[in-house]
């Protein structure tokens, strides 16, 4: 690789360890190129990516990070799951893990804060974004439901009582 080459990747990864809500370390020796497309494949539908790297450029790419601490994990063969949204990568690698015994997920960072595999799975066991968004729109629409409630309350209670009272006339 020609130094060009490899101030690209460092400055790609750079982007990738500023930019990423949450990135996750992984070994994954051992993994077939099936198995790691699969990988691949399951991160970029869930809004994520991976990323293999010499762990010597990663390295270089944490210098002055605040994440800095995370490059204790870039030992070996390691592959870097990273997603925008603070706990898709995590869900995605914890589920991968689950069914793939040579992926193994050694730690991670999340902005700022430093990740050991407890904290990878604490983090994956979040709700995501997307989840919290609907929680809180289903939480905001429910008093604006009960106030239609209450609002048609009354004539659908008239509207049953002149029924009433017609059926007894009628009678």
């Amino acid at each position: 690789m020609e130094r060009a080459q490899k101030e690209a990747v460092v400055q790609n990864l750079g982007q990738i360890f500023a930019d990423s809500g949450v990135v996750v370390v992984a070994h994954y020796a051992g993994l077939t190129v099936a198995q790691m497309s699969d990988l691949r494949n399951r991160m970029r539908e869930a809004g994520g990516g991976v990323r293999v790297a010499k762990n010597r450029l990663a390295k270089i790419a944490l210098e002055g990070k605040p994440n800095e601490g995370m490059s204790q994990y870039l030992q070996g063969q390691t592959v870097l799951a990273y997603s925008e949204d603070p706990v898709t990568a995590a869900k995605v690698a914890k589920a991968y893990a689950k069914d793939n015994q040579k992926f193994e997920i050694v730690g991670g960072a999340m902005g700022e804060t430093v990740l050991d595999v407890s904290g990878v799975e604490a983090v994956a066991a979040m709700p995501s974004r997307e989840e919290l968004l609907s929680s809180i729109a289903g939480i905001l629409g429910a008093p604006a439901g009960n106030i239609v409630s209450a609002v048609t309350a009354p004539a659908g209670n008239l509207a049953a009582i002149a029924q009433t009272l017609a059926e007894r006339e009628a009678a």
